[in-house]
């Protein structure tokens, strides 16, 4: 079967048959991407589980998510890990020693800190009994600490975790090329000046050529901004529409911003530097100003730029997750409970960041629930193009039924409930710490509006994606 997304934005035809099929409701009005006011639906049964264990939230934070280059440029991740320890310490003190086990994500590792969910704690003072390790899932990475901590309460192994996640983009590893690095190695191991003169003879110049990081499929070797515009073209998303989008996101980002609703920030003062209190990517403008840039990834036909991608982001987060009954012993009244989730993966190059597509209805159906019962979205913003995609995926039986097995499509996604403060095209997207801060605004937002069910959902590299239900707490 033909793939949908053979055909680039250059070779995709205004009358192609998926540009006729995904534009009978188009999003580009402007009123469709306003936020409106919620209408919550009626209280719903709890989704606890016979024989488990209520897996909750009591708080979680983290640092002002900054563009790379700029505060946070001269640290360590590590440091940006340690400080939102340090921050979720002090927001809900716990006592350092009735934390069990830490784990934390991360996309990009400095090699000096592998496993940086270790440094950071033995950093931010906890016990040096206090086990810790990092996982790394792409863009989820943050997700699967936080679900690897449900997992090790839910079986009864411990009763409180801290699960967190951090990147820093200000300072990427760069390699060596691989001759340089072998020749490196090869000199090391050699015994005699006769050896040592044999290996420098093959030197060339083009040994120094540097290996930089990409942000790219290693099965495809296209990148994720290139895979979007891809997208888009093949659902028949105008760079109108894109713009239109992340206009929204930064817009409401900027009114919770001004309204104090980012509670979740605790503020972070950088050895050396000022304190940082906010996040420092949200940059509303105008859509003549954003049509005004030229396509980023493929050109110069392309509709995905700078102004509708998600930008290079330094930050961390951290949750304090523990049962239920642990918390209440310990006098705390949680945000949240923590419920089902499912991790999905499809093809990494037509459908690299369908992932929500995928994820929402498994986690609906797994849980008993309905779009209709969700009261708060929150879905990581790669690109405009990766969610307007998502949206009409989501809201076609056609594409249900053939890439999806489903007879019918998981239906449309209700804007005034979804990223209602703001989302990753506008807070920042540090890839490992992503995770952690969609759950906690899915819980703060449950709060404030008076919700009862959110559905957190992201994408991620590998055509791998999250799900999961998040119940907010009883008050």
């Amino acid at each position: 079967m033909t793939s949908i997304l053979t055909y680039t934005f250059k070779n995709l035809p205004s009358t192609s048959k998926w540009a006729l099929r995904f534009c009978v409701r188009p999003l580009s009005c402007s009123s469709q991407l306003r936020a409106a006011p919620a209408v919550q639906t009626k209280s719903k049964k709890t989704l606890a589980k016979p024989n488990l264990r209520n897996i909750v939230v009591v708080d979680g934070v983290r640092i002002p998510f900054l563009l790379s280059g700029t505060s946070y440029k001269d640290l360590m991740p590590h440091d940006l890990a340690r400080a939102a320890l340090l921050g979720l310490l002090h927001r809900t003190n716990v006592p350092k020693e009735v934390v069990d086990y830490i784990i934390f994500g991360t996309v990009i590792q400095e090699v000096k800190t592998s496993n940086v969910a270790r440094e950071a704690a033995l950093g931010a003072g906890f016990s040096d009994k206090t086990p810790a390790h990092t996982v790394t899932m792409a863009c989820i990475s943050s997700n699967q600490a936080m679900t690897t901590a449900v997992g090790l309460i839910a079986s009864g192994q411990y009763d409180v975790v801290l699960a967190g996640g951090v990147e820093l983009m200000s300072d990427v590893p760069i390699r060596h090329s691989r001759k340089m690095r072998k020749m490196m190695l090869d000199l090391s191991r050699a015994k005699t000046l006769g050896q040592r003169l044999s290996l420098l003879s093959k030197f060339r110049l083009n040994f120094l050529s540097p290996e930089l990081p990409a942000v790219a499929e290693f099965s495809t070797s296209e990148t994720m901004g290139h895979s979007a515009d891809r997208l888009a073209a093949a659902f028949a998303i105008s760079r109108l529409e894109q713009d239109e989008y992340a206009l929204r996101s930064h817009s409401l980002a900027k009114k919770a911003q001004d309204e104090g609703l980012l509670s979740d920030i605790v503020p972070f003062k950088v050895p050396g530097k000022e304190t940082v209190s906010k996040d420092n990517g949200i940059r509303p403008s105008s859509l003549e100003q954003m049509a005004k840039l030229k396509p980023a990834f493929i050109k110069p036909y392309g509709t995905v730029t700078a102004a509708n991608s998600s930008f290079l982001t330094d930050g961390a987060s951290a949750m304090l997750i523990m049962s239920e009954d642990k918390a209440l012993a310990m006098g705390y009244k949680p945000k949240a409970y923590l419920r089902d989730f499912v991790y999905v993966s499809q093809d990494p190059k037509d459908q690299l960041l369908l992932g929500p597509t995928y994820a929402t209805p498994k986690v609906l159906e797994k849980a008993g629930l309905t779009m209709s019962d969700i009261d708060v979205f929150e879905f990581h913003e790669a690109f405009s193009g990766q969610i307007l995609a998502n949206f009409k995926a989501m809201d076609s039986d056609w594409f249900a039924q053939n890439y999806m097995g489903r007879k019918t499509k998981v239906g449309a996604l209700p804007l005034e409930k979804f990223n209602a403060w703001g989302g990753s095209l506008s807070l920042g997207h540090p890839f490992g710490a992503t995770g952690c801060r969609l759950v906690m605004t899915a819980a703060n937002r449950l709060r404030k509006e008076g919700g009862q069910f959110g559905l957190v959902a992201a994408c991620a590299a590998g055509g791998q994606g999250h799900g999961m239900i998040v119940e907010t707490y009883p008050k």
